[in-house]
Formats: structure tokens, C-alpha cells, sequence
């Protein structure tokens, strides 16, 4: 029996939305490796501003902590440490994103990794009905309500980018 086009791109995060009932749209794009998020943002005509990129780091504790801001801003370490409870905290390395979240680079979302690591998503989401983010793998995106995301990750949200 072959598979539908659908099942193809079902990632995790979509599954663990439906399994939710969280209402979200997929858009698929062609890309066979990591680009960046404004060079996708302006491919699919998406406005950057909506486009979130998921960014895992750890903390002094040795805890990992997952963050979603927007992706032509800057992960502000500072603020990010003191949402989390942290001293500091640190970007993990690239060579390291698949092993502690079950991603790659340019596929990494909040939803689905490994573990469920304590997740703040940057306070500017909440000015949107719907974001973008990464659907679980290279060229695919989730697009849903910032609130219905929280929730599901049981994170929060902060103001952890530079302004």
C-alpha cells in the first residue's frame, strides 16, 4: 500500500499537535539542506516578524533549556538565564542539537525533542494570532497560535531577545 503525500510529511510535532486537538497549518517547501530562517521567511513570502527559530541551550546546572524567538533576532543569554533560573546559560553546539534533541539543524521545533526541556518562547510572540515554526525537519513549517504552542509545551513566555 503506498503512503499518502500527507503521512510523507507528518513529523512528531505535527502528531503531537493533533493528538492535542490543537488546530495548526503545514507548509512545505523545497530545501534539501540548512538555509536560514529570513532566506526561507522571504522564499515562502512570510512575514520574518512571525518566522520563530528554535534555539536549545544549557544552562550552569548542566539542564538543557529550549528557546523560540523571532529569526532575525538574538538570543539575549542574560535574559534568557533569568527566565529559566539560571546563572548563565550557553548555546549548545551545532554538532550536538541532534544527540540532545533528536533534530538537525534548520528541522530543530519545540515540540517532540527527546526530553521535554523547559521552554520559553520570546513575549513578542503574543502580539500574533499565528506563528511560524520549524515543522520538525528541513522544509517543513508549523504555523499556530503562539498560546496553543506554549500550552502544549508547557513553557512560558519572556522577553529573552535584545531590543
Amino acid at each position: 500500500m503506498a503512503k499518502s503525500k500527507d503521512k510523507d510529511i507528518k513529523t512528531n510535532a505535527m502528531r503531537i499537535l493533533e493528538s492535542n486537538k490543537i488546530n495548526f497549518e503545514v507548509n512545505t517547501y523545497e530545501c534539501d539542506e540548512f538555509i536560514d530562517g529570513l532566506t526561507v521567511a522571504k522564499h515562502n513570502s512570510q512575514n520574518p516578524e512571525q518566522s520563530y527559530k528554535t534555539l536549545v541551550t544549557e544552562g550552569k546546572s548542566k539542564n538543557y533549556y529550549v528557546f523560540v524567538i523571532p529569526i532575525a533576532e538574538e538570543l539575549d543569554l542574560k535574559k534568557a538565564a533569568k527566565a529559566v533560573g539560571e546563572k548563565s546559560v550557553e548555546m549548545i553546539h551545532v554538532k550536538d542539537i541532534n544527540k540532545i534533541t533528536g533534530y538537525i539543524r534548520g528541522g530543530c521545533t519545540p515540540l517532540g525533542m527527546k526530553k521535554q526541556y523547559v521552554t520559553v518562547v520570546d513575549s513578542s510572540a503574543e502580539k500574533w494570532d499565528k506563528i511560524i515554526i520549524s515543522g520538525g525537519r528541513i522544509g517543513s513549517q508549523i504555523i499556530l497560535n503562539p498560546y496553543d504552542l506554549v500550552n502544549v509545551v508547557k513553557g512560558k513566555f519572556e522577553e529573552i531577545i535584545f531590543n
